[in-house]
């Protein structure tokens, strides 16, 4: 018996070691970064069974150990989660939202994914697109957390792109870096966590790009535009207290992080405590879109307005899934009515087509809020939803410029 356990227990040595020293064996038929799905019936048609097998990342994409062992595997567009959500102030569990994004993105590429209205396959486009995982965070230090999320985008934001710029589709000219610093930046699309998390990922944008016009679909939450002084939101008890998710684009125009005047909310509503709030709207550099308006002037309206507030600069994008009716998307932390709907909002943002979006996030969704008839597949799904149309955008259109 002894003899039989010393000759496994060796095996077992064995093996790991065996294991450490060859990292580099992967299993047969694995394909690292592919541009089409993998999963595959022998006549050559899709399989659904791809949707309730593997390990899930967001749209079945390849996950790539981005901030440990595989830190030198370069891409063009990354998807990292901040499960973070103790910025909240009425219902917490936001950061269960990477994991239920993606989740409700399994769907995506089952047919490899073409966005018929933005004629584009942005998984099979020739663009590198991976799932980083999520960044470590701690649920016990906010202050800590904040500084771990912006360490953890910056650390992938700084890497080279994977493609080339290229040249002007237009004008077929060589194309330049928009970056300040004059590096080819890879896209970060980060999977919230609450809405508190947009502040180091603006942080960490600034870095590479200088003031950013920012676009972000929203509702008021709780008398609060996102702009709010944080003296009066959450802000009496401790500096830290100041830093949360109504308060973050105060603190975001203060430290001179958002480009003044070519920043936009969309899908705003709900009450306020009076106009005085639109006054520090005003002073952090946005404008408004109600989201009543899209009632009167339409999808292609609302769009209009997007595109001549935010110009042909670089735009940070920033999605709550509040900003959507919570019949479509209920589990979420303060639901409020009156939203666009799913088809709405995916309308606007591909409306967006040929905006030089440098990165974007969605955040706020709180899949333990749904009903037991599975609706978290719904929002999470309207979620990934929504970020396939915001990837399909980034597809056509490179981060570059032609030199005058």
């Amino acid at each position: 018996m002894q003899l039989l356990f010393t000759t496994v227990f060796a095996a077992v040595v064995l093996l790991g070691s065996a294991h450490d020293l060859h990292d580099d064996q992967i299993p047969l038929g694995y394909v690292r970064f592919p541009m089409k799905s993998t999963y595959r019936a022998r006549n050559g048609e899709a399989t659904a069974d791809a949707i309730f097998s593997g390990i899930t990342t967001f749209a079945k994409l390849p996950w790539v150990q981005c901030l440990t062992r595989e830190s030198t595997i370069p891409f063009d567009i990354a998807f990292i989660g901040a499960p973070f959500d103790t910025g909240t102030s009425y219902r917490p569990g936001a950061h269960f939202g990477p994991a239920g994004i993606r989740a409700g993105s399994r769907r995506l590429t089952l047919y490899d994914g073409y966005n018929v209205p933005l004629e584009v396959n942005p998984f099979n486009a020739g663009l590198r697109i991976v799932d980083c995982g999520d960044i470590p965070v701690t649920p016990y230090d906010n202050k800590f957390a904040i500084q771990q999320i912006e360490d953890g985008h910056k650390e992938l934001l700084y890497r080279e792109a994977y493609s080339p710029l290229g040249n002007d589709s237009v004008t077929g000219e060589k194309l330049f870096p928009i970056s300040i610093d004059g590096k080819n930046h890879p896209r970060i699309i980060t999977l919230g966590g609450d809405h508190t998390i947009v502040l180091p990922l603006l942080r960490s944008i600034y870095s590479a790009y200088g003031p950013i016009s920012v676009i972000h679909f929203y509702f008021i939450s709780l008398n609060s535009i996102d702009t709010w002084k944080p003296s009066i939101f959450g802000g009496a008890p401790s500096a830290q207290a100041a830093i949360n998710h109504g308060t973050y684009f105060y603190w975001a125009s203060q430290e001179g992080l958002i480009s003044n005047g070519t920043s936009i909310h969309g899908a705003i509503r709900t009450t306020l405590s009076g106009l005085e709030d639109y006054e520090n709207d005003d002073d952090a550099g946005f404008k408004q879109i109600e989201a009543w308006e899209i009632d009167t002037i339409g999808t292609d309206g609302i769009i209009k307005k997007i595109r001549k507030t935010v110009g042909d600069g670089p735009v940070y994008l920033s999605i709550d899934i509040d900003s959507i009716d919570p019949a479509f998307a209920p589990a979420t932390g303060t639901p409020e009515t009156g939203g666009w709907s799913t088809r709405e909002l995916r309308t606007i943002l591909r409306g967006l087509d040929g905006l030089h979006i440098v990165s974007a996030d969605i955040v706020e969704a709180a899949p333990a809020y749904d009903t037991n008839a599975e609706l978290t597949t719904m929002i999470c799904g309207a979620a990934a939803d929504v970020l396939f149309e915001v990837l399909g955008v980034m597809e056509k259109t490179p981060l570059g410029k032609v030199m005058v």
